[in-house]
């Protein structure tokens, strides 16, 4: 994961998960995750910036 701030936005950029994994529930495939919560190096009022994400989409029924 790699994250800036540019123009007053948090920029975050992930790698895509190819192909997407199944969740721990089964329930989505991930396409893209942190795999938790990251401290960053950004700072924000002197504070580090923490960062967790996760892109999913829907197991379709089959």
């Amino acid at each position: 994961m790699q994250a800036r701030i540019e123009n007053n936005k948090l920029i975050i950029e992930l790698d895509l998960q190819n192909p997407p994994e199944p969740s721990s529930t089964g329930k989505t495939l991930v396409v893209a995750s942190t795999h938790g919560n990251q401290v960053t190096e950004l700072k924000i009022e002197g504070q580090p910036v923490v960062i967790g994400v996760n892109a999913y989409i829907k197991k379709t029924k089959a």
